[in-house]
Parts: C-alpha cells; structure tokens; sequence
C-alpha cells in the first residue's frame, strides 16, 4: 500500500499543477465561467482536460510542494490561464457595448435584469445579445477550440517558462479597445436609424413646441427600433461570429507564438 501510494502521489501532484491553468482559464473563459455553473462541474471539467494534458505533454511539476518557486510556477500558470479566459471575455463584452447604444436610443436603457452570465444586472438587450453570442460561440464549436488552445499552450507556454512577456501583455490591452469597436460597429444600422428618427422628432418639437416630446417619440423610438432590429438581426448575427472568431484567433495569438 506505501509503495502504491507513492507512485500515485506524483501524478496526483501533476495533474494539480495542471488543473491551475486549466482552472483559471475556465473561470475567466465566457459559457464555463457562468456564475450558474457549479463549482464541481469546473473541477471536474479542470480535470478531465488536466488527464488530457498529462497524456499529450510531459509536464515537470516543481519537486517540493511548499517553496517560493513553487508558488511563484503556480502563479505563473493563473496568470496565463486567466489571460487565455480574458480576451474571450472582452470579445463577448461587445454585445454589452451595443445594447448599451442601441437601448438608449430607444430608450430602453431604463428596463434591466440579471444577467446569467455574470450574475450581474444589464439591459434587457444586452441579456439578449449576449445570449446570441453565446449560442452561436457554441454552434461554431468554439468551447471546443478554447480547449485545444489550453492543450496547446503547453508547448507554447511551459511550466517553469510561462510567465507572460511585455508583447503579450500589450496584445490583450490592444485588443480591450476591439470590445468598444465591434460594439459600434454591431450597433451602427440600428444605432444611425434611431439616431435619424431623434433628429426628426427633435426637429418636430422646435416646429410644434405645444408637441408632447415624450408621448410622440418614445412610442416611436421603440416600433423603430423593434422593427429595425428584426430586419437587421441576420446581419448582426454574422457579425457575431466575426466577433467570436477573432476572440478565438487573438487568444490563439498568444498560443501559436
């Protein structure tokens, strides 16, 4: 018994070490990192892609367990977990980015709910978009990709070497500004018709000052809106795969180095 417990120990130690990466990309990673996903489901989703690892690369734990460089290699795997999870994350925030526009233009701003995927409270839209995303993240097999590139970044990013360097760190603050971008750009038909509509009944109040701004406008702001965003959804969800497509290619960037 004291001779298999020994032989098992290192490996239980490995997969450990390895399920700290896997585990903080998990956390920080959208769809895994849902506050309504247990806490045992990511454990055993750390693990599972931990034996994974353990079977395709030969990863060195540091020998001693209690030491300085023991913890400094575990911090060392959290940071680029965490990295791979976060530019995912900044990718799906786009969606939050264009219902924040397009709600205020429709005035929607107002109406908000928790949101399931952070257990915080956003826009009705914004709950709506973001669930759009996180389907089509699922249909174009993108939790798929997140694992293999975990799996990858054992080659690229080692155990002992896998602190990140100023060129990756300076790819995920770069890429923060695409959130505000491919939100825009998300919100831009919806977005410029409300705003044509606004100047219209702006223009409207200033020719009939006796005009009820508030009972004209904010029925017509949201028949505008509702309509525009049936007519304008196909291309928005084409749009939406080109977000989370180059979500998965910069976290890839930081793999493929």
């Amino acid at each position: 018994m004291l001779g298999l417990g020994l032989s098992i120990e290192p490996q239980l130690w490995a997969l450990l070490f390895v399920m700290v990466r896997v585990g903080s990309a998990l956390v920080a990673a959208p769809v895994f990192g849902n506050v309504g996903v247990p806490l045992p489901v990511r454990v055993a989703l750390s693990g599972a892609i931990g034996v994974l690892v353990l079977g395709t690369h030969a990863v060195q734990p540091p020998p001693t367990v209690f030491a300085l460089a023991t913890f400094l290699a575990v911090a060392a795997e959290a940071l680029v977990g965490f990295a791979l999870g976060f530019i995912l994350q900044i990718a799906f925030a786009a969606p939050l980015v264009a219902s924040e526009v397009i709600g205020g233009a429709m005035g929607l701003s107002f109406a908000t709910t928790i949101d399931p995927l952070n257990g915080r409270s956003t826009p009705a839209l914004g709950q709506f978009f973001s669930l759009m995303l996180t389907l089509l993240f699922l249909s174009v097999d993108g939790h798929l990709v997140l694992v293999d590139m975990l799996v990858r970044s054992y080659r690229a990013l080692p155990p002992g070497a896998a602190w990140l360097d100023a060129g990756h760190l300076k790819e995920i603050a770069l890429f923060g500004g695409y959130a505000f971008a491919a939100g825009l750009l998300l919100a831009l038909p919806v977005g410029f018709l409300l705003l044509c509509l606004n100047l219209v009944v702006g223009m409207m109040s200033r020719a009939a000052p006796s005009l009820n701004l508030y009972a004209v406008g904010l029925p017509a702001s949201l028949a505008v809106g509702v309509l525009a965003l049936a007519v304008a959804f196909p291309a928005m969800g084409d749009y939406m795969i080109v977000i989370v497509r180059n979500g998965l290619d910069a976290t890839q960037s930081l793999v493929l180095r």
